[in-house]
């Protein structure tokens, strides 16, 4: 696997957490079968501080903040550049598809072409 691959798997195993199986159940609620069968919480999604080794049940504090919140943004790269783009560094591949190219010129959503990933 190349580092691409890798950080992908990491990037998918991590959002699993947050999925619903066919049951409807989402591993990071554990056992609280309110957020899977009650139509007003069950797209309730929070991030957890931790997680349960073996069920990916969320522990500690629920809070929509911190480090979890980071399996948004790695599932939107990984959904939006493919491999070939992320290796060849392209400008323009990095830049979200949908953002008129007035706001795709700002800072945020650029990188430096001699060092496209430091």
């Amino acid at each position: 696997m190349n580092l691409y691959e890798v950080a992908r798997e990491i990037s998918n195993r991590l959002t699993a957490t947050f999925l619903r199986a066919e049951d409807g159940h989402r591993p990071v609620h554990g056992a609280q079968a309110k957020f899977a069968k009650d139509p007003h919480w069950k797209d309730l999604i929070l991030f957890y501080e931790y997680f349960h080794g073996d069920n990916g049940a969320g522990l500690g504090a629920s809070h929509q903040t911190g480090w979890t919140g980071l399996v948004a943004a790695t599932a939107t790269v990984f959904h939006t550049i493919s491999a070939e783009d992320w290796h060849r560094g392209a400008r323009e591949s990095l830049r979200p598809r949908d953002v008129p190219q007035a706001a795709a010129d700002d800072e945020h959503f650029t990188v430096d072409e001699e060092e496209p990933f430091s």
